[in-house]
């Protein structure tokens, strides 16, 4: 076993050298860069616990441990002591996920205790685009207003069912999830192409830093898909994204979607990294 005195549960004091940290790749961290800023000038809250690794005085590596578990600028040893606190808590992730080395890592550790997964994606490019779109917005893409929830949560449904390969409808019979889709729609990060009462192409923003903000949830009507509407969408979403939330605008996508990573290339996104996501 490895000693846990490197590592401790990081608190407010800890947020200048937690944005130096996550600074060093903004696309790659975005994820928890922007729980940091999000509360800015508020008691410390990042819906679930940082751990970080100390090296004398450096902070050489932290781990986001919440829904998610999210590896952060950390070094093979980190990695393993952060292995360690996690078995000895047990899984209350869904998913680990983030830079594809990192993730092996953990998982490598983890497995014999959390294993089997449900599925691990362990090809995922980190695509960013900086610049303007290289090909025409779709005008038709827009805000979601508040009162049509309940047209774009089935769209929602069927993305996040097809992606991930389960159901969002809990135990709770989808509240939750119905509430985080009202939660991006008031806040101005949901588009959408509606015909009639048609969704026919949505996307959302999901983390936003200062520097970077990514793209979840890119679906099209399966009746539709093959036309170019995922291409000039996502030209409309990036435009606005990088007008209202951050410069750079960012994505992973599954290596085996092909059809999906042809559209992005189009609109001007080029790989900037790999991820991994181990699902549960």
């Amino acid at each position: 076993m490895l000693t846990a005195a490197a590592l401790r549960v990081l608190t407010e004091e800890d947020r200048a050298d937690l944005l130096a940290l996550v600074a060093r790749d903004p696309v790659a961290n975005v994820f928890v860069a922007a729980r940091l800023h999000a509360a800015m000038g508020q008691p410390w809250r990042t819906a679930g616990e940082l751990w970080g690794h100390q090296s004398g005085d450096v902070l050489d590596g932290a781990c986001y441990s919440g829904a998610n578990l999210v590896p952060v600028e950390a070094s093979e040893v980190a990695l393993r002591v952060f292995a360690e606190r996690a078995l000895r808590q047990g899984r209350r992730c869904s998913s680990i996920v983030g830079p594809r080395e990192m993730v092996r890592t953990l998982w490598n550790a983890l497995e014999a205790g959390w294993g089997p997964a449900r599925e691990v994606r362990d090809d995922q490019p980190l695509l960013a685009l900086a610049g303007a779109p290289d090909v025409a917005p779709d005008p038709h893409v827009r805000r979601v207003r508040m009162d049509e929830l309940d047209l774009l949560l089935p769209a929602c449904v069927a993305m996040f069912t097809e992606e991930v390969g389960v159901s969002p409808h809990g135990a709770d019979g989808g509240a939750i999830y119905r509430a985080r889709v009202a939660e991006l729609i008031g806040s101005g990060r949901a588009f959408a192409r509606f015909d009639g009462d048609q969704v026919v192409f949505k996307a959302e923003i999901g983390a936003v830093s200062p520097q970077v903000c990514q793209v979840q949830g890119v679906w099209v009507h399966p009746d539709l898909r093959g036309k170019g509407l995922s291409a000039s969408g996502m030209a409309a979403v990036t435009e606005a994204a990088q007008r209202d939330f951050a410069p750079t605008v960012s994505l992973y996508v599954n290596a085996w979607n092909l059809a999906a990573r042809r559209s992005y290339e189009r609109v001007g996104f080029e790989q900037v990294g790999c991820f991994a996501t181990v699902l549960f």
